[in-house]
């Protein structure tokens, strides 16, 4: 569904192959439940930043996962 939606929209695919690539799987059940997975890894490993426990920060610097 993700590829077709970026073929409709006459997108290239090239720089969107990790984020495609990351979803080949398939993706976990989540419904926004509270905490989040991220903010538990970010409290576990006393790191100083949440965005470094997410497998895909939202950063305006970062383009590519």
């Amino acid at each position: 569904m993700l590829v077709e939606q970026v073929e409709k929209k006459g997108m290239p695919l090239e720089p969107l192959q990790a984020y495609v690539t990351s979803f080949e799987h398939g993706v976990s059940p989540h419904a926004g439940a509270g905490i989040g997975l991220e903010r538990v890894v970010f409290l576990y490993l006393g790191l100083d930043n949440v965005r470094k426990a997410s497998m895909f920060p939202r950063d305006p610097s970062r383009c590519s996962p």
